[in-house]
């Protein structure tokens, strides 16, 4: 097959955007179906276990009555932003899917090499950083034009967070750009297939790598750091006055961020598709690849499970007074070690 043909190659480029889309939104129902188990077994209950084998339809089920809930729009809200909000944080945190590399390249007979990702460009960490963090503009649209005080105190409160935590996220990330002298996340993860497939990045930054999980949590309003959406506090936060499908695209949206997230701390960190034996069976590092995001997916439910929500003042005095500076640390310590080649 000539895959330098147009036709072609826009016939494949289509293939692999509905294959990743339609495995992303898969792996959303599977999250949240594996959050309500796990939470159910760590709080002694049962969870989702009548829909489908072990509860495994709950999520299709609900995704359809929602779906065909009454979509309603408050008399006082501006109309046209509040439609327009979740529209916006959807279409953020599934930009952000392109650029990442689900495998290494792998052969198929009469079609050739293909690459398993969808788009690849020497910028593509500042354009995960970029379309990501555009993504708040969706939820303080969202809390302010519901004219709703709680709809609007979770706006600002997720504002405010994403300001903070996404300075650290960003800075926590300079550290592997020093040692691989590259923003382009396909020649990151390459360059971490020495030692057998474990020559990985959380090896040299271990303090990058935990303040990444950290601000990435708090970036993803998820437990410990769920003020925008306190639901003890705030009713239901930014979403308050949302229903059907525009509930629906924030709630996806939400969980398709977790594994966003998840994926650029597999690629940077983890090494990606990169592990034992994917050197003579390239297949199998699509399998270290999604088991990698599997575990932080798993990381996020078991941490909701076990810790209390901050406050607010606790949330905003650690993003700046500790995490910051220790961010800057990491990169004035990786730094002088590159100057003197000792990474």
């Amino acid at each position: 097959m000539d895959l330098n043909n147009p036709y072609i190659h826009t016939v494949m480029l289509f293939v692999g955007i509905t294959v990743a889309f339609l495995t992303i939104m898969m792996l959303c129902a599977f999250t949240v179906w594996a959050e309500r188990r796990v939470l159910a077994l760590l709080q002694g209950r049962l969870g989702p276990n009548r829909v489908g084998p072990a509860g495994l339809l709950q999520s299709f089920a609900d995704f359809i009555k929602t779906m065909v809930k009454e979509d309603l729009v408050p008399n006082q809200s501006t109309r046209f932003v509040f439609l327009l909000a979740p529209i916006i944080a959807i279409i953020t945190a599934i930009m952000a899917l392109a650029v990442y590399p689900f495998g290494p390249a792998i052969t198929l007979p009469y079609l050739g090499t293909f690459e398993l990702r969808i788009a690849r460009f020497d910028v593509a960490l500042l354009y995960v950083l970029g379309v990501t963090s555009v993504g708040v503009y969706g939820i303080a649209l969202a809390g302010w034009s519901s004219n709703n005080k709680y709809s609007l105190m979770g706006g600002l409160r997720s504002s405010a967070q994403m300001i903070s935590y996404e300075l650290s996220l960003g800075m926590s990330l300079i550290g592997v750009v020093i040692m691989s002298g590259t923003l382009d996340i396909y020649s990151i993860v390459v360059q971490q297939s020495g030692w057998a497939g474990l020559h990985w990045n959380i090896i040299y930054q271990p303090i990058g790598f935990i303040i990444y999980l950290i601000s990435a949590i708090a970036e993803t309003n998820r437990v410990p750091f769920d003020l925008p959406e306190a639901e003890t506090e705030l009713v239901a936060g930014f979403h308050t006055e949302y229903s059907s499908i525009k509930f629906l695209l924030f709630f996806n949206a939400e969980y398709i961020n977790m594994i966003t997230v998840s994926m650029l701390a597999t690629t940077l960190f983890l090494g990606g598709w990169n592990g034992p034996g994917v050197a003579q069976f390239p297949a199998l590092g699509v399998v270290y690849f999604f088991g990698k995001i599997l575990f932080f997916l798993f990381l996020y439910i078991w941490l909701r499970g076990t810790l209390p929500r901050f406050r607010f003042d606790q949330l905003m005095n650690f993003g700046w007074k500790f995490l910051l500076p220790l961010a800057i640390f990491n990169i004035v310590l990786t730094a002088t070690l590159a100057m003197f080649g000792w990474v």
